[in-house]
């Protein structure tokens, strides 16, 4: 199959989120596979500091964004590092070349509806240019889904569109691209397809709707959270159009990046190790973090780790109070804290670790190098997430033998096998569930977990070599994503 990933994200070109850790791996390992890939994106600045040749093509075309305005573009191309798949970028410097993706401190860009507009609209007028024969069209998130409405709005815009399938993917159903009706005269549409059934959503243009009514098939990046996202409670407004597509929805964790994310290789770490020498090599990576953030430095001590977005959405309402307990009741424990987000999160972390710099390690901020050395440094992971389609840290902390105390939600619940009699038992246990989520019960599982470590050493140890076995690679996710292609395409075929 020949297969185009349209992203506004992926690494190593452009980041904020999931999104680019997906399609910066999951192309490269398709076309491992056998199949054809290439990813067409947006040419943002970032994509200069990647650290991969960018090349320059004579490949160059206009968008008619209205009647009087005209946008040129040209394409650029690079590769991914896995495969040579290779990765073409629209160049548009009045829409792409700015300091940040989407938007500043002070919220999105103004003209975002235009920007992924014309993103679109250019990303289809390049697979002409290219000559491609498309089997499959795979948009991610809302700002590449206006690309299955218009294909189905004019299927002979392009001789491409024939043969051609789409999937889409949402990675985050809260971020959905939704703007005033005004916003869809960038598509370049007649009126007449402003409809409930394709573009209008409650007098709005919405990016994401439009995508998941009119694409042939629908993914999401957990079986737990394709259920989640019909529910009222998690839908975001679409539960009912989610629901009537049931029968086109699947699920599909993400997988790792194993060359990336291995203990038995990472070079950022002082100490490597594998599911057999976990306990000399975790020590190691445990004392080298104690040491760098002036903490005791003692295996006993447990040390629990949190890396990632400061946001109400990762449970931090949740974790704060819990955090202040362990400080201020001077239980024996550790933390080690990396990431940045809202305001009010960093200043309360800011004071604590003013208080309590024998126990409490905080950096504001992001550090790749660092992320590796807790993940591999820490006994335990937390991550009460309110809601998350996927998740990766958790997947890390499995590799890692770091257990994880999780809610069960999306894909946490997926990829953690809560902790009971039963599954200690028959050893499928790989981490702790937080029942509900309020302070009290994320509390009362981090307890559970340390409980287990300072009297069950061996079940301990039995939980954490059997989340390091566990196989969360992109060799299987790809395996899936194949599979649903081929149903994507038997679906078109049929219809």
């Amino acid at each position: 199959m020949n297969i185009v990933y349209l992203s506004t994200e992926a690494v190593p070109f452009a980041k904020t989120g999931g999104l680019a850790d997906v399609c910066g791996t999951l192309p490269s390992k398709v076309a491992a596979m056998g199949h054809k890939t290439a990813l067409i994106m947006p040419a943002f600045r970032s994509i200069h500091h990647a650290g991969l040749p960018i090349e320059s093509t004579d490949i160059s075309f206009a968008v008619p964004m209205s009647d009087q305005k005209l946008v040129g573009a040209r394409l650029l191309k690079s590769k991914l590092p896995d495969q040579d798949v290779p990765v073409w970028f629209i160049d548009q410097p009045q829409y792409f070349d700015r300091d940040a993706l989407y938007g500043t401190g002070e919220g999105d860009y103004p003209d975002n509806a235009e920007r992924f507009a014309f993103f679109c609209r250019a990303a289809m007028q390049a697979i002409a240019c290219l000559g491609w024969d498309v089997d499959i069209v795979h948009c991610n998130d809302w700002q590449s889904a206006l690309v299955p409405g218009l294909m189905a709005a004019d299927p002979s815009a392009h001789d491409w569109i024939a043969g051609a399938s789409t999937v889409m993917s949402i990675h985050n159903l809260a971020y959905q691209g939704q703007y005033w009706s005004e916003a869809f005269r960038w598509t370049g549409l007649d009126w007449s397809h402003f409809t409930p059934d394709k573009f209008e959503f409650y007098n709005h243009l919405n990016f994401l709707k439009t995508g998941i009514v009119t694409a042939d098939m629908i993914c999401t990046v957990s079986p737990r959270y394709a259920e989640e996202i019909r529910t009222i409670e998690q839908g975001c407004g679409l539960d009912g159009i989610l629901r009537s597509k049931s029968d086109r929805l699947a699920g599909i964790i993400n997988g790792i990046d194993e060359t990336v994310w291995n203990p038995e290789l990472d070079p950022k770490l002082v100490a490597n190790y594998d599911s057999g020498s976990f306990e000399r090599g975790k020590y190691a990576n445990k004392q080298s973090l104690q040491k760098r953030f002036g903490l005791e430095q003692s295996d006993e001590i447990p040390m629990i780790g949190l890396v990632g977005r400061l946001a109400s959405q990762k449970g931090w309402d949740i974790i704060l109070p819990v955090l202040q307990w362990h400080l201020s009741e001077d239980r024996p424990v550790q933390w080690v804290v990396l990431g940045s987000g809202e305001p009010r999160y960093e200043n309360e972390l800011r004071a604590l670790a003013k208080a309590f710099p024998n126990r409490f390690a905080l950096y504001l901020g992001f550090s790749d190098e660092l992320a590796h050395q807790i993940e591999a440094g820490a006994d335990v992971f937390v991550m009460p997430s309110q809601y998350e389609p996927c998740g990766l840290n958790q997947l890390y902390s499995l590799r890692y033998g770091t257990v994880p105390v999780v809610t069960e939600t999306g894909g946490l619940a997926d990829t953690v096998v809560n902790c009971t009699t039963t599954t200690l038992e028959n050893g499928t246990a790989t981490g702790f569930f937080v029942p509900t989520s309020n302070a009290v019960a994320l509390d009362q599982s981090i307890g559970r977990a340390l409980e287990l470590r300072y009297h069950h050493k061996e079940k301990w140890k039995q939980i954490i070599q059997t989340g390091m076995t566990q196989d969360f690679s992109w060799r299987k996710s790809a395996a899936q994503y194949i599979d649903l292609y081929a149903k994507t395409v038997t679906l078109k075929t049929n219809h």
